[in-house]
């Protein structure tokens, strides 16, 4: 089948290279003339594990193309997928501007039948805006459909190959027949293909992630309540996740969620509530919640230390706001620098991804080339991302670089018995304080 795909960025990207790697011949626009000439190049704009091979072994098949060219993109193609930015405004609501921008385009452009697709995450009832725009415009008959994305970042090439299921909204018999033979490759194990209508599958997206978002918050509720009454909370996840109706994943207690998604969507599910008069109690109290999680890390901190942080140092490992990204957005982390800043210390970070997107951030921090070089003369380490690489560190090369052993864990990296038998002041999230320290 011939596919465009309009917008490069993650969602694009993924979208288009494993559509290209089943055979498809794709198309990829974009109006950023440099990244275009970066992709057609074989560089990628973002890290995704195993995207840059994927997308040159599609380039070099002649399967997957790049355009600054809208109408060119599109001129052969059966089904055209939307995958623009759609960011918060200061109201939470999501910002339509460029997927309605393009559907107004596409009606001047389009010759023949097209399937249109919302591969973006958008607010219930964005089907209907972007069929309206189109419209205004065409002179041929259209689809548009409904298909969100269910991608976590630094899994997105399984996630998209092996979907737990895919999503589907559309009234048009026509437009289904077509997107079932393109997904058809990616379900051949039997996860289901779920066909809706086009308002159930954008809320689909929604509930989802603010589901998901409940759960991580409701864990960390718990790992604080662990903390004042002497319990563990690596324990209680334990006893609750073998609990098939609750099952083992987003258990994780940490110092809250962040990334492209989960924030973006709680705050867009809550305004789509308030335009209909609809009070979202519990999203209310997991964004409240989420925010104050955040802080967590840098309270342990000052609880220890003192609120005065002036002529501390602290070392920093993880930038990004989950491992196996670069992805920066609403990450812990830099609720963390913000914090230490303000009180006076100074900071070194490392990340073997995100350090350069920081850096595009601005913030006045010292970067590493190395975890252990992070450590040089710091009177505390503070973990905000779970990188693999983190796991398992030599803990008496760390007690010689750090001025003094002290960790501040904001993922439980650590078992609590083997930091039992180390000489380090050792606290995390919801399990008791490991503090061997010779007075």
């Amino acid at each position: 089948m011939k596919v465009a795909v309009i917008g490069t960025g993650y969602v694009g990207l993924v979208t288009g290279t494993c559509f290209a790697d089943t055979g498809n011949t794709v198309t990829c626009v974009d109006i950023d003339v440099a990244k275009v000439d970066m992709l057609l190049n074989g560089k990628l704009p973002i890290y995704e594990p195993h995207l840059e091979n994927l997308v040159n072994r599609n380039i070099k098949h002649k399967r997957l193309f790049f355009t600054t060219n809208l109408e060119k993109a599109i001129e052969d193609a059966q089904l055209i997928f939307l995958a623009l930015p759609t960011p918060p405004g200061e109201d939470g609501s999501a910002d339509l501007s460029y997927v309605l921008g393009i559907a107004n385009d596409l009606g001047k452009i389009i010759k023949d039948y097209k399937v249109i697709i919302n591969k973006s995450t958008v607010p219930v009832g964005t089907s209907k805006k972007v069929a309206d725009a189109i419209h205004k415009n065409a002179l041929v008959d259209f689809d548009v459909v409904s298909n969100p994305e269910f991608l976590r970042e630094g899994f997105a090439i399984e996630d998209f190959k092996k979907p737990y299921r895919v999503v589907i909204g559309t009234s048009s018999k026509r437009a289904e027949k077509l997107m079932l033979e393109l997904y058809q490759p990616f379900v051949r194990q039997g996860n289901p293909i779920m066909i809706m209508d086009e308002k159930s599958a954008e809320l689909t997206k929604y509930a989802a992630n603010s589901f998901l978002a409940t759960k991580i918050t409701f864990m960390n509720e718990i790992a604080n309540y662990c903390e004042i009454i002497g319990a563990d909370v690596d324990k209680v996840r334990k006893g609750i996740g073998t609990d098939a109706r609750i099952g083992k994943s987003f258990l994780y207690p940490g110092i809250g969620y962040g990334g492209s998604c989960f924030p973006k969507d709680v705050q867009a599910l809550k305004k789509a509530g308030s335009d209909v008069n609809y009070d979202f109690k519990i999203i209310n109290a997991v964004m409240k919640i989420n925010h104050i999680q955040k802080l967590s890390l840098v309270q342990k901190v000052k609880t220890y230390f003192g609120e005065d942080l002036n002529g501390l140092k602290f070392a920093l490992w993880g930038l990004a706001f989950k491992p196996e990204t670069d992805d920066i957005r609403e990450a812990p982390a830099l609720n963390i620098i913000e914090d230490l800043l303000a009180a006076g210390a100074k900071v070194t970070a490392f990340d073997p991804e995100a350090m350069k997107n920081v850096k595009d951030v601005g913030y006045e921090i010292e970067y590493a080339e190395s975890s252990y070089e992070a450590l040089n003369d710091a009177d505390a380490l503070l973990i905000a991302t779970e990188w693999s690489a983190f796991r398992n560190p030599d803990f008496d090369k760390m007690q010689d670089l750090l001025k003094s052993p002290i960790i501040f864990d904001g993922r439980n990296l650590y078992d609590i018995s083997s930091m039992q038998s180390k000489n380090f002041f050792y606290q995390s999230i919801g399990r008791k304080i490991i503090n061997n320290l010779k007075n």
